[in-house]
């Protein structure tokens, strides 16, 4: 099967990326987990929300309650996604340094994943609300050139 065509043009301006990335949070709740490459089943990878193998094992992120029934131990603390809607290019600038600075500036870790079609940041169940908050002033911001 042919890969999947890309429709629309991707952001690389580093105001637009900001300005456009209508931050979204996915309701569920998430956790970074670790197995070895030979461990990793298909099952695992179908659950994970993403996974990178690294020279110490595979990390992935999984939800909690699937990270939970493979038995699969996790460092806490939860998190929370908020995906950035935005289609940014790949090779776009400024738009991971933005968000992370913005949460950063507040206090809030963030674990930032790049994936084809957009960026995700995960961040502290507990700094969830806040986070979106910051992340929709940030693009509000940008928007009016305030920032």
């Amino acid at each position: 099967m042919p890969p999947e065509k890309v429709s629309g043009s991707r952001v690389s301006h580093p105001r637009a990326m900001v300005a456009q990335m209508h931050p979204m949070r996915d309701p569920d709740a998430y956790v970074f987990c670790t197995t070895s490459p030979e461990a990793l089943s298909a099952e695992i990878v179908w659950q994970s929300r993403g996974f990178f193998r690294e020279a110490e094992g595979v990390s992935l992120i999984l939800p909690c309650e699937a990270a939970e029934a493979l038995g699969l131990p996790s460092a806490l603390p939860h998190f929370a996604c908020i995906t950035l809607s935005v289609h940014s290019a790949l090779d776009g600038v400024g738009l991971t340094a933005a968000v992370a600075g913005a949460l950063a500036e507040a206090g809030i870790p963030c674990n930032m994943v790049a994936a084809f079609h957009h960026d995700h940041v995960f961040v502290p169940i507990a700094d969830a609300d806040r986070a979106m908050q910051i992340l929709e002033a940030l693009q509000d911001s940008t928007r009016t050139g305030s920032r």
